[in-house]
């Protein structure tokens, strides 16, 4: 049997798939996951596409737009991902649409300024829990699923108009300081709403006989730099958290 290149047997579903991770459950986990990160990122494209028309400048409606591009352009290469898990992407994405859709209209901006504090901490947020549970994968998901969820090349931007509509009216501050709190209990409601019907992924995280996973101090820890880091970003906004 071929090797991998980190010394373990691989599988026929690819050269970077340990046979240890081939029972149905992992690959149902995996593919769930797959499933709503690609949605995610087709829902998130169609937001910042609709939010540029809020844009006060041309440079910013184009930067938006950027921004908007970039996340479709993931899609692709998560659902080559599902498929070669043996999914179909459509059906994997599908279980999710409506809790993705139910954030953004529990969420929906009322200006500009919220689009985009929307942008850069509720989908940061969202972003750093799929970096954790990255770390329980099989390396070539994992490497798919991080750089999926990068996207510090847009941070400047959002962090600058930011900060300087604070500057002009230090009153925006303590609104987006609300809507920012308000952005991340909406989201961690979603996430467990999605964890408890979706068994797969929650079994994921507990880990298995083969794999690692996390106990109940270590999923306060994760919780906890999940907050961390909610709070870096409220701060680079000039937000309090």
């Amino acid at each position: 049997m071929a090797e991998s290149h980190e010394g373990a047997a691989t599988s026929p579903a690819g050269p970077d798939v340990p046979v240890a991770f081939e029972d149905p459950g992992y690959r149902e986990a995996v593919v769930d996951l797959l499933g709503v990160i690609a949605y995610a990122e087709i829902s998130a494209f169609e937001r910042l596409a609709e939010d540029a028309k809020l844009a006060p400048t041309l440079a910013d409606k184009v930067a938006l737009a950027a921004m908007a591009t970039a996340e479709f352009s993931k899609v692709a290469a998560i659902h080559d991902r599902v498929r070669t898990f043996g999914g179909d992407p459509f059906e994997a994405m599908t279980p999710f649409r409506l809790p993705v859709e139910q954030f953004h209209r529990h969420t929906a901006p009322a200006d500009w300024l919220e689009s985009l504090v929307k942008a850069y901490v509720g989908d940061g947020l969202a972003n750093d829990f799929y970096r954790e549970v990255a770390a329980y994968l099989d390396p070539g998901t994992r490497d798919l699923v991080v750089s999926s969820v990068e996207g510090g090349e847009h941070a400047a931007f959002v962090v600058d108009r930011v900060r300087a509509a604070i500057v002009a009216d230090p009153r925006v501050g303590g609104r987006l300081a609300l809507w920012g709190r308000r952005l991340m209990g909406e989201a961690l409601i979603q996430a467990q709403r999605v964890a408890a019907k979706r068994d797969a992924l929650s079994a994921l995280l507990a880990g298995g006989v083969d794999r690692p996973g996390l106990d109940l101090a270590a999923l306060g820890r994760m919780f906890t730099r999940l907050t961390e880091r909610h709070a870096e970003r409220m701060a680079l906004l000039g937000l309090d958290s």
